[in-house]
């Protein structure tokens, strides 16, 4: 009796192996897909987390652009402003032959009204509106013999304001063309001129 009870229990333990070894199979092959959905989870944390900082990035740039774009406003703004200084402050010489005077104005006021020689008989000085366009401190004619003109200022071809040494013949025809003033009115106009902008205007 002993022995068929034994018999019985190894019988019954061979078909009991099977089961066991199928049960830690599920067990072993469970325990990765928990792994993987943890590891899904926290993928999608991570993705979430990415996205919210380059929303943050983005916030950032677009505070930045609207600050650039403001500033870009305002630099104009005040260049506009300056420029409409600079226009208001801009030099206009007029040069009167019949009276052989210059009325500088600047920003439409009268400043100085000074003697100047223009073009003698046969060197006529040609009337018009031009800008300054070349300016030299010191300055000697290529074409008539290396005759100074200090602080000259171009502004058609090749006449000029300059200054001259014939003080005395100031308030009547004497040049070659240009434009002559005394030199301390023409330091004083070639300063007016370098900051701000001048334009000639030659009339009878």
């Amino acid at each position: 009796m002993k022995r068929l009870f034994v018999l019985l229990a190894f019988v019954a333990s061979l078909f009991a192996l099977p089961a066991m070894a199928a049960e830690t199979k599920s067990k072993t092959f469970k325990a990765p897909t928990s792994t993987s959905s943890y590891a899904g989870k926290k993928d999608k944390a991570y993705w979430t987390r990415v996205w919210y900082e380059k929303q943050a990035r983005k916030g950032k740039f677009y505070k930045k652009r609207k600050y650039t774009s403001r500033k870009r406003k305002s630099v104009k703004r005040a260049s506009k402003k300056r420029s409409v200084r600079a226009g208001s402050g801009r030099v206009l010489a007029k040069v009167d032959l019949s009276q052989q005077t210059m009325t500088v104005y600047q920003g439409g006021r009268v400043k100085h009204v000074w003697k100047v020689s223009s073009g003698r008989k046969g060197y006529r000085t040609p009337t018009g509106t031009w800008k300054i366009h070349r300016m030299h401190k010191e300055y000697y004619s290529k074409k008539y013999d290396g005759a100074p003109m200090p602080y000259a200022m171009f502004y058609h071809r090749g006449f000029a304001v300059h200054g001259t040494g014939a003080i005395s013949r100031l308030g009547r025809t004497a040049s070659h063309g240009c434009v002559r003033l005394h030199p301390a009115n023409a330091a004083q106009l070639f300063a007016m001129v370098r900051r701000n902008g001048g334009t000639v205007k030659v009339t009878y």
